[in-house]
């Protein structure tokens, strides 16, 4: 600004003086009101951008505090918390397994040998009881999955909630194998009381065969 007044000074001068350059210190006067008019535009447009600047620093700032925060919440998710790891029906589960093996075993055993069941029979048991069994293990397996960290991104409620479920799941199968096992000893009974009937009667009447 101050090198602006000392052009008008001296154009001033010049006229004052009487040069006969009327017409050029006229030009040279609009010149520098077109400059001065144009270092006033930089400036409106040098504070523009820096607001505009401010702005989107501001707005950046507040997207990366907002993923760093979700990403803190995402990565609560992975970890386990003591209270779920405590949970009772985890042991519960665990404990399903033990006896629904323990069941299963003793009963396949005692129907193989026991002689009221043809080969297709125990065939037929052998393929129940290792459907079970290896269904009982994908629950297991789910449970090592929800009590482990960095496997799945779950809230303890949504962790508590899958628990319950394959708790109920492992409730289920022992249920139905020792459905299937009662079933399967009365068949039992029957045929050996059919057998026995059967000797009785050939005894009581002397067949031998």
């Amino acid at each position: 600004m101050k090198k602006i007044l000392i052009i008008v000074a001296l154009l001033s001068a010049i006229c004052i003086q009487g040069y006969g350059q009327t017409d050029e210190a006229a030009q040279l006067l609009l010149n520098v009101e077109k400059l001065a008019q144009f270092k006033q535009i930089l400036s409106d447009m040098k504070k523009g951008y820096d607001v505009v600047s401010k702005g989107y620093n501001g707005i950046k700032d507040i997207s990366e505090g907002n993923f760093n925060l979700h990403k803190a919440f995402l990565d609560a998710l992975m970890e386990v918390s003591p209270a779920v790891k405590k949970y009772k029906r985890i042991g519960d589960i665990i404990n399903c397994q033990v006896i629904l093996v323990k069941e299963y075993k003793s009963a396949f055993a005692r129907f193989k040998s026991n002689g009221n069941f043809d080969p297709d029979e125990v065939e037929y048991m052998g393929r129940v009881y290792n459907n079970l069994f290896k269904r009982s293990l994908e629950n297991l397996d789910d449970l090592s999955t929800v009590v482990t960290a960095n496997k799945l991104r779950m809230s303890d409620d949504e962790r508590i909630s899958e628990i319950d479920r394959i708790h109920a799941d492992m409730k289920d199968k022992l249920v139905f194998l020792r459905s299937f096992n009662n079933r399967t000893a009365i068949l039992a009974l029957q045929r050996t009381k059919e057998k026995n009937d059967a000797a009785s009667i050939k005894q009581a009447y002397g067949i031998k065969k």
